[in-house]
């Protein structure tokens, strides 16, 4: 059964009046999306960071009066809509459609990411067997990607890991299959140890994985640490990363935009030698070692 979509464009100051309104009309669900290509960083604590010009798309099932509503939207909001259209959305096997377009990813010499519907293109080489679920990472983005990358260049065999921030567990199980003799996952969302945990079980990587909480303890000096994060949060924990990392230790930075590369790398430099190792589209990889200094 195909389903009816209205898009309608208005500023940021509408959204969530008309996002409620659609609710209100039967909608079944309603997303944002950006409608000018406006990049959103970090917002501060308690706000919800919206696009000045935002694309609000409310789903309908099939028998629904769209152009009634789309009509009575337009009279309502008035000057604040910039444009309305509805369409129809065909009904697709979205488990197919998420198949065809999630195949096995490729990373240095010979690491693969192989979702469970696919068999791996090179069964000798480091296979990581992944789906997407609910936390973040599955490779398909850059930050992960060059992070994956770096670590398929840079193999930690018999190294004591760290991956903070872990989301999936990705970087956590890649280190592991790459020869990690401990990795310690660390998240401070439930629903990222939970998908750390089951997905290093799947890769039966689970004895070399810990998962838990930022005040998990770390028995020794890390010899490497990845940080798929945030800049700001990277800037805050240099000083911890800095005491966690034995002198000589890697650190591998990522999750932050060219612009913030600068305050990124100032944050590190009193306990790093850092530098920019990598970039794709607008996002960069940051990585460097552990100096002497205190």
């Amino acid at each position: 059964m195909p389903w009816l979509q209205l898009k309608v464009q208005t500023d940021q100051t509408h959204v969530e009046a008309i996002s409620d309104w659609l609710m209100d009309q039967g909608s079944l669900s309603v997303t944002f999306q950006d409608a000018a290509d406006q990049p959103l960083f970090e917002p501060p604590p308690g706000e919800t960071p919206i696009w000045s010009n935002t694309l609000i798309t409310g789903l309908f099932a099939a028998q629904t009066g769209i152009e009634d509503i789309r009509s009575t939207l337009t009279e309502h909001f008035n000057d604040a809509i910039t444009a309305t259209r509805s369409e129809i959305l065909e009904d697709k096997d979205w488990i197919r459609e998420w198949m065809t377009h999630y195949q096995p990813m490729h990373f240095g010499h010979s690491l693969w990411i192989v979702p469970s519907h696919h068999s791996p293109p090179q069964a000798d080489a480091t296979n990581i067997l992944l789906d997407p679920g609910l936390a973040f990472g599955t490779g398909t983005h850059p930050t992960t990607a060059m992070c994956l990358s770096w670590l398929a260049e840079h193999p930690p065999t018999g190294q004591q890991v760290i991956d903070y921030g872990c989301g999936s567990g990705i970087l956590a199980i890649a280190a592991a299959k790459l020869g990690a003799n401990q990795v310690q996952a660390i998240d401070n969302d439930p629903q990222a140890l939970t998908a750390t945990t089951d997905n290093a079980l799947k890769n039966k990587v689970n004895r070399q994985i810990q998962c838990g909480g930022i005040d998990l303890p770390i028995p020794k000096q890390a010899d490497t640490l990845l940080a798929n994060i945030l800049a700001g949060p990277l800037i805050e924990l240099a000083e911890h990363f800095s005491k966690i990392l034995k002198t000589g230790g890697n650190i591998v930075l990522s999750g932050i935009l060219q612009e913030q590369a600068e305050p990124v790398m100032q944050a590190y430099q009193r306990w790093f030698s850092i530098k920019l190792t990598a970039q794709t589209e607008d996002w960069i990889l940051l990585s460097g070692n552990r100096n002497n200094k205190i």
